[in-house]
């Protein structure tokens, strides 16, 4: 398998670890975790996951058991771009070409 197959086979499994760690968060369908799956989910290149795998994956570590660390480094990072987008940061409207979490639902819901 060359990069460009690893990599999308990562951000395929980052993705799903994603889904089901938000799915069974309590209030379903409320603001605040819809931010969090909108925030979390939507796109990226999943590069701090693939480094999560590809690290356990030296060591001989199994991909299930690498899925919560992989998903809990991403939920930071999409963190940090949510925070970044703030009004009282660099108060952008897009983010990959989408409004930004803010925009789209409120920024106390960011």
């Amino acid at each position: 398998m060359d990069f460009t197959q690893q990599l999308q086979a990562c951000v395929t499994q980052a993705n799903q670890a994603l889904s089901r760690f938000i799915a069974p968060l309590p209030f379903q369908n409320t603001p605040v975790v819809e931010a969090m799956q909108y925030g979390a989910l939507l796109g990226g290149k999943r590069l701090r996951p693939f480094l999560v795998y590809a690290t356990g994956q030296m060591f001989g570590v199994s991909t299930a058991t690498l899925d919560a660390p992989a998903a809990a480094v991403e939920c930071i990072h999409a963190y940090s771009l949510i925070h970044d987008d703030l009004p009282a940061m660099d108060d952008d409207d897009l983010r990959r070409g989408l409004p930004t979490c803010h925009i789209k639902f409120g920024e106390a819901n960011a």
